[in-house]
């Protein structure tokens, strides 16, 4: 016969025993357990400031919690499927030590408010360790860009060669996406960091509570102000899953890059033995692993995502059982995100390099530089509009005659338009082509610079 729980004296029967483990959350809350003993410590400190129970009774739960805390951290607590989940296990613990004070600290709490609780607190030292890891990723993307500021890529759109890029440039873009990551998590953070401790199932409780202090002793900036919110609400959760969704999103997009640049065709880096992979019947390949994982996951970030909008959009107030499913939703998406993050970082740091001279290589064999020939003729007074068409025919006779700009002469330029002088070499060269871009924010290798400046600096004040 199952052991009957802590609820089930309004019960003739236990659980079926199948419907205990379907019911069991502890198999993945007890990822909880140090925030629940936080918590418990909290509210157990509370119940004595308010003198719900004695001083003494206060003490002893909080040093029975210190032990339960302890014995976990040694491997001597491990609660099974028994203990249905994580907070009637340490409360099943407690009272093991200190007997009937044990029972007392469910005292003007519930599950409801408890879980909630734990949750937030789990959460909010989450995002801590990711923005911190954001500020990893931003570091190391900063270092390589100023090891590139006047190295040379392709820049594109739609896949199609466009006009030349410092690699700084580009790799600083990423730096900018992650900003934003950053500042979406300091802003998720602060509705996370609210105390629904005191709300109790639904309607708050009879005992003279002091919901704000427990919510200081826990590090809570303020408290919820309705009861039924405070134990329905897991709005935090996923505006967190859509932070970490767009986390994903640029992470995966640098990791394409990094997918086709070293891809034969594009040639553009080499992956180092230490993030790469081989493969298993031809012995030439060196794949990608790292960032096709990373491209990989962020589908089941996203399907996290979904699946809390989906949990959360028909149900009722206030607590549902439902809400049982948010844990494994919300820990998997932590868990991938550090990960993701993690490997990223190294692969950025140490996993691949750029080659310059394939680089150049590149820069030098397109019509990428037409652009600027329309801008030279626009600068002269020519219309832009009547300079770009006249570039577009250019370039479709230099095609059909297997010719790029630069190797067009003087007296071919000046066939074209009286306004064309030698000085028009200079500025189709891709060095020119890239440092004529001085306008904020532009690829122009002064801008580069001081955006760099810019990203140290933001990043040594951590704001």
């Amino acid at each position: 016969m199952t052991e009957k729980k802590t609820w089930s004296d309004r019960f003739e029967s236990a659980l079926h025993p199948a419907i205990a483990r379907f019911n069991a959350s502890i198999g993945f809350d007890i990822e909880l357990i140090e925030y629940d003993i936080a918590g418990s410590i909290a509210h157990a400190q509370m119940l004595a400031h308010t003198g719900i129970i004695s001083a003494s009774e206060g003490e002893q739960l909080v040093e029975g919690l210190q032990q339960v805390l302890q014995e976990y951290q040694r491997g001597e607590f491990q609660p099974t499927v028994d203990a249905e989940d994580v907070h009637f296990a340490v409360e099943r613990r407690l009272t093991e030590i200190t007997g009937d004070v044990g029972k007392k600290l469910h005292t003007a709490r519930s599950r409801n408010d408890q879980v909630g609780t734990d949750t937030r607190l789990y959460l909010r030292d989450r995002i801590g360790k990711i923005k911190t890891q954001l500020r990893e990723f931003q570091r190391v993307l900063i270092d390589l860009a100023e090891q590139n500021i006047e190295t040379l890529i392709p820049g594109y759109t739609h896949l199609q060669r466009a006009q030349p890029l410092s690699l700084a440039h580009h790799l600083l873009a990423y730096v900018e996406m992650s900003q934003r990551d950053w500042e979406r998590l300091t802003d998720v953070a602060k509705r996370v960091n609210i105390s629904p401790l005191g709300s109790g199932a639904l309607a708050g409780t009879t005992f003279p509570i002091d919901r704000h202090y427990s919510a200081k002793l826990l590090g809570f900036e303020r408290v919820y102000n309705n009861s039924l919110d405070g134990v329905s609400d897991r709005d935090f959760a996923i505006e967190f899953a859509c932070s970490a969704s767009l986390i994903m999103v640029h992470l995966s997009r640098l990791a394409e890059e990094v997918i086709l640049w070293s891809s034969e065709e594009f040639r553009f880096v080499t992956l180092k033995d230490s993030c790469a992979t081989g493969s298993s019947i031809m012995p030439q390949k060196k794949n990608p692993d790292v960032p096709e994982l990373v491209r990989g996951k962020t589908g089941r970030v996203f399907g996290h995502l979904q699946g809390l909008l989906v949990l959360m959009k028909g149900l009722p107030l206030a607590y549902n059982k439902d809400l049982q499913d948010d844990k494994e939703a919300l820990f998997d998406t932590v868990k991938t995100v550090q990960a993701c993050l993690e490997a990223m970082t190294i692969l950025m740091a140490e996993g691949l390099e750029f080659r310059p001279s394939r680089l150049q290589e590149a820069v030098e064999s397109d019509f990428s530089n037409a652009t600027d020939v329309a801008d030279y003729l626009a600068a002269k007074g020519v219309p832009f509009r009547e300079a770009y068409n006249l570039v577009g025919k250019v370039v479709k006779t230099s095609l059909g005659a297997g010719k790029l700009l630069k190797d067009l002469s003087l007296d071919e330029w000046k066939a074209l338009h009286e306004a064309f002088e030698a000085d028009i070499y200079e500025a189709i060269s891709p060095r020119q082509v890239v440092a004529a871009r001085n306008s904020y924010g532009g690829t122009g290798f002064e801008q580069v610079q001081q955006a760099l400046d810019m990203a140290r600096s933001r990043l040594n004040s951590d704001t």
